[in-house]
């Protein structure tokens, strides 16, 4: 199981870096299954406000977070017990709260990837792979 974190599905539909938004599009085009956590919908329906000015309307942020559900196998909803494996994980992995309680999620959720340019990835926290997929790879 993967899942995809906001700020992938914000460069999906933000043409203002070509290389970001074909990196974003490699992603949610081609790995499966996804995941769709709550927060990673709610996060993206707040995040893309700020791509009003570029022509990204309210109504396209809800029909892109339609068509994000249509191509998630999984909606991880929120569950209270993560609150107690984010406070673990924002002290032990020094991680913000909301990266702590995303990574939670997906700790209970059965995820072995997470693509995201937040946790100083490429990293493996309990299990979970972190990938960044904007780095640009290092050079021999």
């Amino acid at each position: 199981m993967n899942v995809a974190d906001t700020n992938v599905w914000i460069y999906y539909h933000d043409a203002r870096d070509p290389a970001k938004q074909a990196a974003a599009s490699t992603v949610l085009d081609t790995v499966r299954p996804l995941v769709l956590p709550w927060q990673v919908g709610c996060e993206f329906m707040a995040a893309s406000r700020k791509l009003l000015p570029f022509g990204f309307t309210e109504e396209m942020a809800w029909q892109a977070l339609a068509a994000m559900q249509d191509v998630a196998a999984l909606i991880a909803l929120p569950n209270p017990v993560d609150w107690e494996t984010a406070r673990e994980l924002q002290t032990g992995e020094m991680l913000s709260f909301w990266d702590a309680l995303l990574l939670a999620t997906c700790l209970r959720n059965g995820v072995t990837t997470l693509y995201s340019e937040d946790f100083g990835s490429p990293r493996t926290i309990r299990g979970i792979s972190v990938v960044n997929p904007f780095a640009t790879p290092s050079q021999p």
